[in-house]
């Protein structure tokens, strides 16, 4: 072997033994590390908005009262030709005169001397906002800051009303009215009492611990008079629907009344003493009493087949719902609909007053079933369609799911 040949054989060798070093060296010993990163390197990037903020000089603001865009934008150069191109170029993404009083603004500007305004970007809500590029072409886009989905759970005895027991367990109380409309077609909540209880698995959207958007029932129990509702969200269709357990759809065909935040004054009955007529007669129907003004909607879709007038009903509406049911709704201030007006289920028809034969405000609901005025209290209400059987095993395991996560929050809460 030629010496020349050994030569280069050795550093051939030498440079497989390096090779071999750094393949099994210890990337965390500093001593052996391969790559030596700097702290630059290293170091965060302060993104937000879809753009690293460190490359650009930010001013940031909130909008004043009665401010206009190109208040804001004129002290950075921005001239009234471009203003123009901002507020025609963006208008189908975002119209410029919406903006609000005290919403925050970034403008994002070149880090050289000249400091030019690159962007200008407004945060309509926490979660939203509207970004316009303002050299080069100029135009608007929509973005949204990541969230954070939270999982919650709460329990708790109605020993008063459900709004206060809600809040009672530090939840959002707007899961009042989800419930409310949730179990609309299950429970009369005019009839709630002392003892009924409640517990649901929600789900709450965060942007940088802030709120966002309303809170999901995902699962809840409500205990009434002895009774349990259970109700699970699943996807059908995509559509975030309401099951009971049966993969029954929580939405019946019928509301349980046609006005909110009411209470009944007059049940259905063969034989009440009337006020204004001094004299015992039935009552066909079940009067809630409300705040003039308060709108009386639709209980189911329908075909409006009268909106008239007469000395006792006063100004009333009534529905067709099918070749069974048909609805009543009297003593209207004011009615909202025509006859032959197609209605869906809550449709404002009118406004709760007291004409006719009335002593207060109030609305007098009537139901009939097969030509015969029933007590829709007491009516077992056809519900809506359930699930396709196809789709019954993907809801058993996202019921399962649902009622697993239940328990394990409740066992944090009892540790």
């Amino acid at each position: 072997m030629t010496k020349r040949f050994q030569t280069h054989l050795s550093i051939f060798s030498l440079a497989l033994v390096l090779v071999a070093c750094s393949l099994g060296s210890n990337s965390n010993d500093p001593a052996l590390g391969p790559v030596q990163q700097s702290a630059e390197e290293l170091a965060p990037v302060n993104t937000k908005f879809g753009f690293n903020l460190d490359d650009f000089h930010v001013q940031t603001g909130h909008i004043e009262k009665n401010q206009v865009l190109s208040q804001i934008l004129s002290p950075f150069g921005i001239s009234a030709l471009q203003m123009d191109l901002i507020a025609n170029n963006s208008r189908e993404v975002f119209d410029v005169r919406r903006i609000k009083p005290k919403k925050q603004w970034h403008l994002l500007q070149a880090t050289d001397s000249s400091h030019t305004p690159q962007f200008f970007i407004y945060e309509s809500s926490p979660r939203d906002y509207y970004v316009f590029q303002l050299q080069d072409s100029i135009y608007c886009w929509k973005g949204q800051h990541p969230t954070e989905k939270t999982l919650r759970y709460i329990e708790g005895e109605i020993d008063g009303s459900l709004y206060q027991t809600i809040a009672d367990q530090g939840a959002p109380t707007l899961l009042t009215l989800q419930l409310a409309n949730l179990y609309a077609w299950s429970i009369d909540f005019y009839r709630i009492q002392k003892g009924d209880a409640v517990s649901m698995l929600y789900e709450i959207e965060t942007v940088d611990s802030v709120v966002v958007g309303a809170p999901r029932i995902l699962a809840s129990n409500f205990k009434h008079k002895g009774r349990d509702f259970n109700a699970f969200c699943f996807e059908n269709d995509g559509r975030l629907m309401h099951y009971d357990e049966e993969g029954r759809s929580m939405k019946k065909a019928f509301l349980k009344a046609p006005v909110e935040y009411s209470r009944i004054s007059s049940k259905f009955t063969k034989k009440r003493y009337h006020p204004v007529l001094k004299r015992y007669k039935a009552h066909l129907g079940t009067d809630y009493a409300a705040p003039r003004g308060t709108p009386i909607v639709a209980v189911a879709d329908g075909t409006v087949t009268k909106s008239s007038y007469t000395s006792g009903n006063g100004k009333f509406v009534k529905i067709k719902h099918n070749s069974v049911y048909e609805t009543q709704y009297l003593h209207m201030s004011k009615r909202a609909v025509n006859v032959g007006d197609f209605v869906k289920q809550g449709d404002v028809i009118g406004y709760v007053g007291s004409t006719g034969l009335a002593t207060g405000p109030h609305v007098c609901f009537r139901f009939w079933k097969n030509g015969e005025q029933v007590n829709p209290l007491t009516e077992e209400l056809p519900s809506a369609e359930p699930l396709q059987d196809s789709l019954m095993p993907s809801f058993i395991l996202e019921k399962d799911r649902l009622i697993q996560l239940q328990d394990s929050l409740k066992n944090e809460l009892t540790l």
